[in-house]
Parts: C-alpha cells; structure tokens; sequence
C-alpha cells in the first residue's frame, strides 16, 4: 500500500456504516459530537487480536470518562464477531467489513509484511476521529500487545 492511501492527521474520516456483532448497522456519523478510537484487527479470536481487543476492553471506562468511544472493525462475519465478543467479554462495537471496503478506504487493508513475505491483508491500525469527524491521530502498523497502553498515553488518559 503506498503512503498516498493513508490518512493524515486533519483528514476527514471516511465515513461508514457497518453491521455489529449482533447486525445492528453502526455509523461513523453515529458518534458525531465525541472522540471516538476506530482500530482495525485481522481476526477475531486470534492470540494477538485477542490481546488487543481486551487492552481496549480494560481500558474502555478510562477512555470513555475522558470522551472517547473505542470501534473494533475486522473482515469477520457478525456471527463470529458475536463469539469473540461473548467469550471475551467485549462491552464496545465490533464491526463487520467483510469486503474490506472501509479498512481500503482508511488505508488498512493492502501490502503489507509478514514473516518476511509481502502480502495483501489487514493492516492493524488505529485511529482517533474527533468530535467533527476528523482523523486526530492515525497509527499504521501497530503492535497488537502494548498498543493500547502507548494510545493512551499519547491521549493523556
């Protein structure tokens, strides 16, 4: 992916509308008015999409008393997205882009390395959108364990 499709900070948020774990559909627009954090993970139930969404998970009260609603967005189908949710413990959205549509649209799906090898997959990213619905911070190629600690620090919370 070249650096052109990715956002910036001051970017608008490319909007969305996305069906949950349960196929409730979710807007972007929905959270016009507060911060909200949209992070996107390969796979649900997976070692390192695990430990990140229960960082988030643990440190959702903290970034919702300082303004900021978190979003979870995979290429997983709602049923399986409803699994990881209900054996993790999840309280925040998890989303469903199972075309990939909206992570391509936030430059969070293309080339990227693993294991040595280029490949085409989901690049764990995340970003902040502030309340006018523009990028606040964008985090390409983040680690799954520690992510959410540095988030919050960068956020002062």
């Amino acid at each position: 992916m070249s650096e052109q499709n990715r956002l910036s900070v001051g970017d608008k948020a490319p909007e969305f509308s996305l069906p949950d774990a349960d196929g409730n559909t979710v807007s972007l627009s929905d959270f016009r008015g507060r911060s909200v954090v949209v992070y996107f993970y390969p796979a649900a139930s997976t070692p390192g999409c695990t430990k990140e969404a229960c960082d988030f998970r643990d440190s959702l009260a903290v970034l919702n008393d300082a303004g900021f609603d978190v979003l979870g967005v995979s290429p997983d189908k709602p049923a399986k997205l409803a699994a990881f949710r209900d054996a993790e413990g999840l309280t925040f959205p998890l989303l469903s882009d199972e075309d990939k549509s909206v992570m391509t649209a936030w430059g969070a799906f293309g080339e990227k390395q693993n294991y040595g090898k280029t490949v085409q997959g989901v690049i764990r990213s995340t970003f902040v959108v502030d309340a006018e619905g523009k990028i606040a911070k964008a985090l390409y190629n983040v680690k799954a364990t520690g992510h959410v600690d540095r988030l919050r620090k960068d956020l002062g919370v």
